[in-house]
């Protein structure tokens, strides 16, 4: 009788949660996203000469898309370096849409560091007009200890392209995230796409010197500051990469760390296996 009893029980419970929606996140399957018009033209800007070569790693039409960016939008570009996503971003966004560069707040950081990362609104939008033809007075620029209060939930959508490591090692995890929130409107998304160490990786591995992350800890590490996990997605997956190189993800397509040494293995690995996070900002 108790046997029958459990398994009505079961069966009661399968049927009733069928009916209840599921909140877990769960991975999303994409079918080739559909490029519009106006990322078309993006894409094929001859000033992107240079990047498009990485567009079948970085996928930055379905990676936008999956972060739900849109042009009108006003979007926050962590760290944006070389400027690889700022060429798409920028004339993306259009003349209504505002991009911001954000570099970490190095005002009591070591002179090596201030040099690399700190002025970035002095120097930026020259930087990024060049690369766009947008003029510099239309793109914005700040470290995150030098944000202006008028910013203060005005942002759409935050992205960290492949610097969450860094943001780790270099202790900007905290107040950036936090910097980030504050930024970010009620219902702003914050998208990363972060090099994925195996969920085997030992804490060695996974310290941010290696530029591999476990998911779950910067799943972990986000939601801690603030954030609900509210989409993931295989758009930047690479099954081949084995993510175990002793000299971390440099020795990949396009640093090529190690020379010669092994060259051709691991250009058949292609770029880094990379997750691909959106997150909410939570009340």
């Amino acid at each position: 009788m108790r046997t029958v009893l459990t398994a009505l029980a079961a069966s009661l419970t399968m049927a009733v949660a069928g009916l209840v929606p599921q909140t877990s996140v769960q991975a999303e399957t994409l079918a080739p996203a559909a490029t519009s018009p106006a990322m078309a033209t993006v894409l094929a800007d001859p000033r992107r000469d240079g990047d498009r070569a990485r567009d079948i790693w970085r996928h930055p039409a379905e990676t936008l898309g999956f972060f739900r960016v849109q042009p009108g939008m006003t979007v926050v570009d962590y760290l944006p370096s070389g400027g690889w996503y700022t060429r798409v971003l920028v004339p993306y966004l259009g003349p209504q849409g505002q991009y911001i560069g954000l570099n970490p707040g190095v005002a009591n950081a070591p002179e090596r560091t201030k040099q690399a990362f700190g002025n970035l609104g002095a120097t930026f939008p020259a930087k990024a007009a060049q690369w766009t033809g947008v003029p510099a007075e239309r793109i914005l620029a700040f470290n995150t200890d030098s944000l202006p209060a008028d910013l203060d939930g005005k942002v759409d959508r935050a992205l960290i392209f492949r610097e969450v490591h860094n943001m780790w090692r270099g202790g900007w995890l905290y107040p950036d995230l936090l910097a980030i929130r504050r930024l970010l409107k009620p219902d702003g998304l914050l998208g990363i796409v972060q090099h994925r160490a195996r969920p085997d990786a030992p804490a060695s591995y996974t310290d941010g010197s290696k530029g591999y992350l476990r998911e779950k800890d910067v799943i972990a590490m986000v939601e801690a500051h603030g954030f609900e996990l509210v989409g993931k997605s295989e758009i930047n997956a690479n099954p081949k990469d084995p993510a175990n190189h002793p000299a971390g993800v440099w020795s990949l397509p396009p640093t090529f760390s190690q020379g010669d040494a092994d060259r051709m293995r691991f250009a058949g690995v292609g770029e880094s296996d990379r997750m691909t996070l959106l997150f909410r900002k939570r009340p």
